[in-house]
C-alpha cells in the first residue's frame, strides 16, 4: 500500500499529469472540450492568430498550470482558442519558454504536451531565426525539413526511444507548398542561447548540414513526436547568421524584421493552417 501511494505521488508530479491539469483548465475556460490543431507562434508570426478564425477565448498564460507569461519581447503571453471556418478548433500558444531561461526542459515542452492533452493531432511550430543561405533575405519564410539539436538535452526521460525519421512531416510540408510553391526548406539548428552564435559556430552548423540557426523548436518537436502529433515547422528568417551577415546581430533587428514581414507571413500561415 505504501508503495502504491508513493507511485501515485510520483505520477501526480509527472510532466504529463501537469499537462493534463493544464488541458482541463483550458477546456473549462474556453468551453471547448477538444482542440484539433495547436500553434506556437514565435517572433513575427503572432498576427496569424487574428486570421485563422473566430477567437472563442483568450487566457493569460499565468492562469494555466505550468505556464508563465513570456519574458521574451515579441511573444504575447496568452493562450487562445480559435474556431476555424471549417469548424475545427485551434489552440494558439503565445507563451513559449526557451531553454536558455533555465526553467528546465519540462517547462520548455510543457506547451506541446498540453496541446496534445487538449486533443491536438497537429503541432505547428514557428520561430524567428538566422539564415545561413545568403540568398534568404530578412522576411523570408522557410519550411523546416529536419533539425540538429545542439542543446545537449532532450525532453524524453528514461528509456523512451522515439523515432525521429520524418519528424517534420513531409505530408504537411507538401500541403504548405500547395499554398505557396516558392517556399524553400532547410535544416534547423537549435543552439542553447541566449547569446547569438559565433561565426565559427555558424560555419560548424553549415558543415554539419544546417541552414537555419535559432534557440527554440527542436526540443518542442521531439516532445510533439513523443505525444503522437504530426509536426509542421516554419522559420521566419529575420537576419543572416553571424559571419554570413556583415552587420552585428541584435534582438531589436529580429523584432523589426518580424514586424515588417508579419502581414505577409501571417496571411500565409493562416492559409496553410486552413488546408491542414
Amino acid at each position: 500500500l505504501r508503495r502504491q501511494r508513493q507511485m501515485c505521488i510520483r505520477d501526480s508530479h509527472t510532466p504529463f499529469a501537469l499537462a493534463t491539469d493544464a488541458a482541463k483548465v483550458i477546456a473549462d475556460q474556453t468551453s471547448i472540450s477538444r482542440h484539433d490543431i495547436a500553434l506556437t507562434l514565435g517572433s513575427g508570426w503572432a498576427k496569424a492568430a487574428d486570421l485563422i478564425g473566430e477567437t472563442i477565448a483568450e487566457i493569460p498564460a499565468g492562469d494555466v498550470p505550468g505556464f508563465a507569461s513570456s519574458g521574451v519581447p515579441g511573444h504575447t503571453g496568452t493562450i487562445r482558442s480559435i474556431k476555424m471556418a471549417n469548424g475545427k478548433h485551434a489552440l494558439v500558444i503565445g507563451a513559449r519558454t526557451h531553454f536558455y531561461e533555465d526553467k528546465g526542459v519540462r517547462a520548455v515542452v510543457h506547451s506541446v504536451r498540453t496541446a496534445a492533452a487538449c486533443g491536438a493531432k497537429v503541432m505547428v511550430l514557428t520561430n524567428g531565426a538566422g539564415g545561413i543561405k545568403d540568398h534568404w533575405t530578412p522576411g523570408t519564410p522557410v519550411l523546416i525539413s529536419d533539425h540538429l539539436n545542439l542543446t545537449a538535452s532532450s525532453p524524453l526521460e528514461g528509456a523512451t526511444f522515439i523515432d525521429l525519421t520524418d519528424l517534420y512531416s513531409s505530408r504537411l510540408r507538401d500541403i504548405a507548398r500547395t499554398i505557396d510553391p516558392t517556399l524553400d526548406e532547410g535544416v534547423y539548428v537549435q543552439f542553447r542561447g541566449p547569446h547569438y552564435e559565433t561565426p565559427a559556430e555558424v560555419q560548424m552548423a553549415k558543415t554539419m548540414g544546417g541552414h537555419i540557426v535559432g534557440m527554440s523548436t527542436a526540443l518542442e518537436a521531439i516532445a510533439a513526436r513523443e505525444a503522437g502529433m504530426e509536426v509542421l515547422g516554419l522559420s521566419l528568417i529575420t537576419n543572416l547568421a553571424a559571419g554570413i551577415s556583415p552587420e552585428p546581430l541584435s534582438h531589436k533587428e529580429v523584432i523589426e524584421a518580424g514586424q515588417m514581414a508579419e502581414p505577409v507571413i501571417s496571411a500565409l500561415l493562416a492559409k496553410i493552417v486552413a488546408a491542414l
